[in-house]
């Protein structure tokens, strides 16, 4: 059993989604988001080490409230910056030219994007949860 949830996590992250359904490459989610219309969501985190970076996944992104909102309005892009969590050299390459590109400072940093990569919007943390959250959202989606 073990062995099978280690190939299937090994599979998912070969074709660029985590294990919570975000996408972790920016070609994927640009296709995606090219064949729906939805914009990118991306999340600049450092998930292991970033406390409000935590916070935002676990007040927001975990609730059933955002994923449902979530599946509805965007494609989920994860670009992470971990300490300890292994990732490949050509993710860890694509994260740092996509922080340099937009210009990423401190995290966590949500910026929307089209499919193109035009920039349409940039949040962080709000306090409040998922409805607060996505309410601040829906305004650079219109």
């Amino acid at each position: 059993m073990k062995t099978l949830v280690t190939l299937s996590l090994s599979l998912l992250l070969a074709v660029g989604v985590s294990a919570e359904g975000w996408l972790t490459s920016w070609d994927e989610a640009a296709k995606q988001s090219k064949a729906t219309g939805k914009p990118i969501l991306m999340d600049f985190t450092g998930s292991d080490w970033c406390g409000w970076c935590i916070k935002l996944k676990s007040e927001v992104f975990d609730t059933k409230e955002f994923k449902d909102w979530a599946n509805k309005h965007v494609v989920l892009l994860e670009l992470d910056y971990p300490n300890s969590k292994p990732q490949s050299d050509k993710i860890k390459k694509q994260n740092a030219d996509l922080q340099a590109k937009y210009g990423i400072e401190g995290f966590p940093t949500i910026v929307f994007s089209d499919a193109k990569g035009k920039e349409l919007g940039r949040t962080g943390y709000a306090k409040g949860g998922p409805s607060v959250w996505t309410k601040t959202a829906e305004g650079f989606l219109k």
